[in-house]
Parts: structure tokens; sequence; C-alpha cells
């Protein structure tokens, strides 16, 4: 009886860790998504910023699909 009680003891420790880690873990994504949510990746460029990307309109898909494959655009 008393091996029963130790056994049912130390599985209710493990699950209350378990659910403690869990939530922990939960909590902390959530933490970084609140912080992430807001943070504007694609503002445009502050200072003395320069285009360096010239989109050739000219360029047929061929070419295009070439580029991308060798360079991995």
């Amino acid at each position: 009886m008393k091996s029963i009680i130790t056994l049912i003891r130390e599985t209710l420790k493990i699950f209350v860790i378990f659910v403690a880690c869990t939530l922990l873990f939960y909590f902390g994504l959530r933490a970084m998504h609140a912080e992430y949510e807001n943070y504007h990746r694609y503002d445009p460029p502050e200072g003395r910023a320069i285009k360096v990307f010239n989109n050739n309109e000219g360029q047929d898909i061929i070419d295009r699909m070439s580029i991308f494959f060798r360079l991995g655009e």
C-alpha cells in the first residue's frame, strides 16, 4: 500500500513539473510574440540609403528563372 502511495506521489510531482514547464514555455513564446508583433522590418531606410536592385522590365521570364536558379535569389 505504501508503494502505491509513493508511486502516485511521484507521478503527481512529475505531472506538476511538466505542466509548470509547459506553461512557462507557452507564456515565454507569447511574450516574445507580443514583443516582436509590432516590429516593422520593412520600414523605408533612413539616411543615405540607395537602391541597389535594378528591375529590368525588358528581361523575359527565362532569363529571370536562370538567375534565380544560379544565384538562389
